[in-house]
Formats: structure tokens, C-alpha cells, sequence
């Protein structure tokens, strides 16, 4: 699916993305994110820049580029702010999706649009019983001659109010099945009502609802692939949504060190800096290494995705070391700043809040602990 992107491309575009959030980004994120703000205009730019349609083929209007890029882009993102990189991620999955799973009218449909930006993607897999345990999906979708009949309710669903295109599991007659399912923008589309914004310790800015489907009648061509094997389109996208998450948290792990380093400088104790303090440095070091490593995990994961390979291993690995590395990091650069890192003066404690979603989300660090280890004992 991924054509390799020429390194200088890779580079060129992934800095300007990193100018783009130095300038954009990180002058008005504290305020938005306290705010609990959309951020409208930055999604505006975003837009303007191509950012979502990173990995779709030019042939529909997107950039074309790998995923090595795309996870370089979330990186830079996520370091201005976390929730921008959500902004793009369930848009970019579903767009995935199709790509892989559509059909050509399919593609013809939809992927122009989204490569745009509108309209905005989103992804609904997870309901209030059906979580990690995917396999207990309870939405259904009935055939109803030539339409589905949707009913059920999904949780957990990022940009879920502003998409205008879902990405849906239900349970058919074959099995769990994946659909295409258009929407207003807008708390009600149909048989569709957004019924809950879900309040959040962080991942703010960007809405997390809760979505009920009411006899929501839907064509039967906007059945994704065949009937009852919806799951793996979903398992085998969230793969790229793992290495996104870990994406994520090396630019929170990388934006916690970059303070706390900033800080352990410029701060003076004892007449000297505080980064001249040994309990100081050994901190300092756990953290570059913890970043370096996790930085290291999500390319070779990307990599291996990208060369077409398996890689639900790796982007298992990924996604554990690095949301962890991100909590740690956070935790460090809140105790080398202090009492002033538990303010909301710096973004030290945004950093702290937004990092435990990249432990949760995606499926916890404790499912991935078992995917990884099932994987190794599979391929052993």
C-alpha cells in the first residue's frame, strides 16, 4: 500500500510541519486545551497543509506519502499538542480502510473528500461492553433489501461530532462487518444522535461522544469488503493506529524532556544550575534514553508495516514502550520543575494529563502485553 517516500521529501515535509507547530501550534495550545476548545483554525491550516490526506494516493488527491512520514508528522504534533495528532489519526484510519478494502467506486467515493479534510473521518469500533473484548460487538446491521438497518450504541468515538464519515463494526448475519456510514455534521443525522460528549482528564479540545443508532438505514454498497470479516479490516488498521499511538507519545515523552532539560538549566539551587546536580542529571538520562528507545521502537515498526510485512508485534512493542516512556517522562519533568510544574503557568502538567490515553488507547498496555507475547509464541 505505502510507496516509499524519498528521505528528502520525508525531511522537508516533516519540517515544515515542525515550523508549522513552533508557530501555529504551541503559542495558543495551553489556552485552548484549558478551554477545552476545538481548534478550528489550526484544523483549518491543517487542512490547507495536507494533513489529512498524508497517506492517501495522489491519484485521489492526498499527498501519497509513507507511513514513516506520517508517523514523523504525529510526532511533530503531538509535541505542539497531543489531541492535534487525534485530530488526524481515526480521519487517517479510516481513510486506510477504504484504501485497502474498498472497492474501486468505493475509493472514487470517498477518499477525494477525505484527502480534503471533508469529510472528516472518524472510527467506531468500541461499545460500553465491547472494549478490549472487540469479539462482543452488539450493534447490529440488518439487511433490509437493498439497505442496513442500523441499532445499537458505540462509545469512545474521537471527532465523532464533526465527522462527517464513520467508520462502523456491526454485527450481520456473518459475522462483525465494517461500513462506510455518511453523516451530517451535527448532533443528529437520521438515526444518529451524538448523545454524550465524554468529559476527559486530557485529550482535551478534541470530542470523544458516545453515538446511538436508532433504525438508522444505511446503502448496502456502503458494506466495506465482505460481510462478517470486518474485525481484520479493523485489527489489521489499528496495527498503523498502535504505531500512530506510540507515534504520539515520543512527542509528549520528547516535549517533556525538552522543558525539563530547559529547566534543570536556567533553575538555581544551592548556587548552582540544578542540571549540575547529580539526583538531577540521573533523571536527565533516564529520560533521553527512554525517548531514544521509544523513538527507535516506532520506526522499526513502521518500517516493518510499511515493507507490507506483519507487524502486530511490533507495533504491540511500540505502542507499550513508548506510552510508558511518555507517563515517565512526564512524571519526571513535573518533579525536576517542582512546585511550578504543577501549575497551569507551564504545560508540564498538560503533558502529565494527556499522557496515560497512549497507555489506554488503542487497547491497553495490558492487552498488549498478551498480543505481543501470543505473537512471539506464534511465530516461534
Amino acid at each position: 500500500m505505502f510507496t516509499p517516500t524519498d528521505p528528502e521529501v520525508r525531511a522537508e515535509v516533516i519540517e515544515t510541519v515542525r515550523k508549522f507547530v513552533a508557530k501555529e501550534v504551541i503559542p495558543v495550545a495551553s489556552e485552548l486545551e484549558r478551554a477545552d476548545t476545538y481548534p478550528e483554525a489550526i484544523v483549518e491550516q491543517m487542512k490547507g497543509l495536507g494533513l489529512f490526506g498524508v497517506m492517501i494516493p495522489q491519484e485521489y488527491g492526498g499527498l501519497g506519502l509513507d507511513l514513516l512520514t506520517y508517523i514523523g508528522i504525529i510526532e511533530e504534533l503531538a509535541y505542539g499538542w497531543m489531541s492535534l495528532s487525534g485530530v488526524v489519526n481515526t480521519h487517517t484510519i479510516a481513510a486506510i480502510i477504504i484504501e485497502m478494502q474498498g472497492t474501486d467506486a468505493q475509493k472514487q467515493r470517498w477518499l477525494p473528500g477525505l484527502a480534503l479534510g471533508e469529510p472528516r473521518g472518524c472510527l467506531s469500533l468500541s461499545e460500553a461492553d465491547a472494549g478490549t473484548d472487540t469479539r462482543n460487538i452488539s450493534c447490529k446491521a440488518a439487511l433490509d433489501g437493498d439497505e442496513y438497518v442500523v441499532n445499537g450504541t458505540k462509545m469512545w468515538v474521537t471527532n465523532g461530532e464533526r465527522a462527517g464519515l464513520v467508520a462502523l463494526a456491526a454485527r450481520t448475519e456473518e459475522g462483525i462487518s465494517c461500513f462506510m456510514v455518511e453523516k451530517v455534521t451535527g448532533s443528529r443525522s437520521g438515526g444518529i444522535e451524538v448523545s454524550k460528549n465524554v468529559g476527559k482528564l486530557g485529550y482535551k479540545g478534541v470530542e470523544t461522544v458516545e453515538m446511538i443508532y436508532t433504525d438508522h438505514r444505511i446503502p448496502a454498497d456502503a458494506l466495506i469488503g465482505d460481510a462478517g470479516r470486518g474485525l481484520g479490516y479493523f485489527l489489521s488498521a489499528l496495527e498503523i493506529g498502535r504505531i500512530n499511538i506510540a507515534a504520539r507519545a515520543v512527542g509528549v515523552a520528547r516535549a517533556s524532556f525538552d522543558a525539563a532539560l530547559a529547566y534543570a538549566k536556567q533553575r538555581h539551587t544551592m548556587g548552582k544550575p540544578i542540571a549540575e546536580h547529580q539526583s538531577i542529571q540521573i533523571k536527565l538520562a533516564d529520560m533521553a534514553t527512554r525517548l531514544e528507545a521509544a523513538r527507535l521502537l516506532t520506526l522499526s515498526a513502521a518500517e516493518k508495516r510499511q515493507a507490507g510485512e506483519r507487524a502486530d508485534v511490533e507495533a504491540g512493542m511500540a505502542k507499550l514502550f513508548a506510552s510508558e516512556a511518555a507517563f515517565e517522562n512526564a512524571t519526571d519533568a513535573m518533579r525536576i520543575h517542582g512546585g511550578v510544574g504543577y501549575t497551569t503557568e507551564l504545560p508540564v502538567e498538560r503533558y502529565f494529563r494527556d499522557a496515560p490515553l497512549m497507555i489506554i488507547g488503542e487497547g491497553t498496555n495490558e492487552i498488549q502485553r498478551l498480543v505481543i507475547a501470543r505473537g512471539l509464541l506464534s511465530r516461534s
